[in-house]
């Protein structure tokens, strides 16, 4: 009996530290959530902050209450889905691909994405017009790159042809951008498509909040249910099929899953990089390879990273600077760090 209690610690152990580690994500968003409504170029003090909430507030009200209701609150809510979104697709994406540098536009998504929102700033659609093409093109270019690696890799590696078509898929839809760039009015047009393609939270609204609040839903929760399954996937092919898990059923339920999480996060944030290929990292590191707490952990992970992220474009410089750019500055010194630091934490 001792001895049957001494081999269950360590593993009561790691489910403790895995406890501790998503208690300390979460507490830190929530820290984190609490500084992003108080910084900003009209600061706000947290005495300040709570006055507003509980209502007691006085003549300067008015204008806090703009503020952090109609301007901070609908920006901090998109950084955190956004952030989550594209961090639980990467994580889903490369249990899936068995392969940890995978990350979400790996089968077209973004440059689907990228290409629909061109088209409807060069037909000056508005902003819902953009939302709505960039969701929809990411979906048709993904759609694209399954059927047509269904077609081809029949008798073939499916996960090898599915990583080359999304590439080649990837490519046209970047070369229609290109195109769609090179036709714009110069003035006004092309400044716009490059400005959306460099990623920003500046002119989101609670309405852009409620509609990718539906995919968001769609898309987490599936994964969320079945991230137990990506284990088992992670193991390869042959041996998932022969733990009785349908993996071509599977494979399908999660691109979709991670379509609809990375089209509407881009849809809202335009084309903001790194963040799904380097935070399912940075979670593996604090909670192991285990997709029950992996996927979780992925998901605060990357709320905290981009909100903060955020928080230095919105606040650092004269001139707010496009979230892409930051996210490159800084996800490719520390993903080449994670490589360096040689982690064999991958399954």
């Amino acid at each position: 009996m001792a001895a049957e209690k001494q081999n269950n610690l360590p593993e009561y152990k790691n489910r403790r530290n895995i406890s501790i580690a998503i208690i300390i994500l979460a507490t830190i968003l929530f820290l984190a959530f609490l500084f992003s409504l108080c910084v900003g170029r009209y600061a706000i003090s947290l005495a300040q902050l709570f006055d507003i909430i509980l209502g007691k507030n006085s003549i300067v009200g008015t204008t806090m209450e703009t503020v952090i209701f109609q301007v901070r609150i609908p920006r901090i809510l998109a950084g955190i889905m956004v952030g989550a979104a594209l961090a639980v697709s990467g994580a889903a994406y490369q249990g899936m691909f068995k392969n940890p540098m995978v990350s979400p536009d790996i089968l077209g998504a973004s440059a689907g994405a990228g290409f629909g929102a061109a088209i409807a700033i060069l037909l000056s659609l508005g902003a819902s017009g953009i939302e709505v093409f960039s969701f929809l093109f990411a979906l048709v270019a993904v759609a694209i790159t399954y059927v047509a690696a269904s077609v081809i890799g029949r008798r073939n590696n499916p996960i090898l042809v599915l990583v080359l078509t999304g590439m080649v898929v990837a490519a046209m839809f970047s070369s229609f951008t290109s195109i769609t760039k090179y036709v714009a009015d110069t003035d006004n047009k092309l400044p716009a498509i490059t400005f959306w393609l460099m990623g920003g939270l500046s002119s989101t609204s609670m309405a852009d909040i409620k509609t990718m609040t539906i995919p968001f839903i769609l898309g987490m929760i599936p994964i969320f249910l079945l991230r137990w399954k990506l284990n088992i996937l992670s193991f390869g092919e042959e041996e998932a099929k022969a733990m009785g898990v349908d993996t071509q059923k599977m494979r399908l339920v999660i691109i979709v899953c991670s379509t609809l999480l990375t089209a509407a996060a881009v849809s809202i944030g335009g084309m903001v990089g790194w963040i799904g290929l380097i935070i399912p990292h940075v979670a593996r590191i604090l909670v192991g390879p285990n997709y029950k707490a992996l996927i979780p952990a992925s998901l605060l992970a990357g709320s905290i990273f981009l909100l903060l992220i955020d928080d230095v474009a919105r606040s650092a410089f004269p001139v707010e600077i496009p979230l892409g750019i930051l996210t490159s500055l800084i996800g490719a010194p520390l993903f080449l760090y994670l490589l360096f630091k040689g982690k064999k934490s991958w399954i």
